[in-house]
């Protein structure tokens, strides 16, 4: 009889975030911890102002570029597959296929494997790591798209769309709402890869992190600040900007802009529809319902537990193949623009 201790026992939901307490450490905290493991590099889980932050050395990059001496107290960098001691338990971070430096967290502890997924998607991204399913006895999953009729098409598809526009309206350029972290960098290596070679205009707030990637090595191709060029030279461009910059009078500068969003959401209409979207391009950085699924499938653990998202359609699906499933009670994820 399997007498390690169940993982309830020793892996909580707290105010301030999941917590292993053999550990002594919060995963993505909400607020600022003495301990935290962060999984990538987006607002919503990392935060600021922890005293100690384990992470993958690009997320630590990303954490020190948004928020300088505010990152962190110390940011320990762990490379995939580094076996970390965090007081009684054993850790190692392995890729999410979410974002550069994006990590699943295995937790060993007593005989019981947990793995906590944070954000993830399956499909092939150049701009990092693929997605490792691992072996455990709890997986900790996201629900962003969890529901069926979110199944995203492939990216190339979406782009096609993007590249078709242009040539059907020269006169115009196509402004296309990216998230700064992950969305713009992918689109971006999309667009090279469909064989556009072109300079690529973006809004300010988009040129840090895109700089980032490309000195962490990942090749973008010439991209340009969109700011100070005449208004004629961008008929027929690509511009990318932040998704709040699309109904700002930023984009009065630019010629009858055809406005665009990559999004996963871009799969609601009413949704594109609302915010004048004229172009929806679904391309997330999250899992879809059959990429969920299949991940369930993958990593073969009798409990599963839900976070963020769509939790009880998953944990239905999850039930119904036999699995000890529920939604955690998680909050603080912003799952706006993804």
């Amino acid at each position: 009889m399997n007498s390690a201790p169940r993982p309830e026992n020793w892996l909580r939901v707290t105010p301030a975030g999941l917590y292993c307490e053999p550990g002594d450490f919060y995963i993505d905290p909400a607020r600022p911890v003495a301990r935290a493991v962060i999984t990538h590099g987006h607002g919503d889980h990392a935060r600021s102002g922890n005293e100690h932050v384990l992470a993958t050395p690009e997320t630590v990059a990303i954490m020190r570029q948004r928020y300088g001496e505010l990152a962190g107290g110390t940011l320990q960098g762990a490379r995939y597959g580094e076996p970390v001691t965090m007081n009684g338990a054993s850790l190692c971070l392995v890729p999410a296929g979410h974002v550069l430096g994006s990590a699943q967290l295995v937790i060993e502890y007593q005989g019981t494997r947990v793995v906590v997924s944070g954000d993830y998607k399956r499909r092939p991204d150049p701009t990092c790591p693929p997605f490792e399913p691992q072996p455990c006895d709890l997986f900790v999953t996201e629900a962003t798209f969890a529901l069926p009729v979110f199944r995203h098409p492939p990216d190339k598809h979406e782009i096609d769309k993007l590249l078709h526009s242009r040539r059907l309206y020269p006169e115009r350029c196509q402004l296309v709402g990216v998230y700064a972290l992950g969305k713009c960098q992918r689109v971006l290596a999309s667009l090279r890869a469909a064989g556009y070679d072109e300079p690529v205009y973006m809004h300010g707030a988009l040129l840090g992190l895109t700089e980032l990637y490309q000195r962490l090595g990942v090749d973008l191709g010439p991209v340009q600040l969109a700011t100070g060029v005449a208004r004629d030279e961008l008929r027929g461009k690509i511009v990318l900007a932040p998704p709040m910059a699309l109904a700002d009078r930023w984009t009065r500068r630019l010629p009858d802009p055809v406005i665009a969003l990559a999004s996963g959401w871009m799969r609601v209409k009413q949704r594109a529809k609302a915010r004048g979207i004229e172009l929806p391009l679904v391309i997330s950085d999250h899992a879809d319902w059959d990429e969920l699924t299949q991940t369930l499938d993958d990593v073969g653990a009798p409990e599963i537990w839900v976070t963020h998202g769509r939790e009880e359609a998953l944990v239905h699906y999850a039930a119904q193949r036999g699995r000890e499933a529920r939604a955690l009670a998680l909050t603080g994820f912003d799952e706006e623009e993804e």
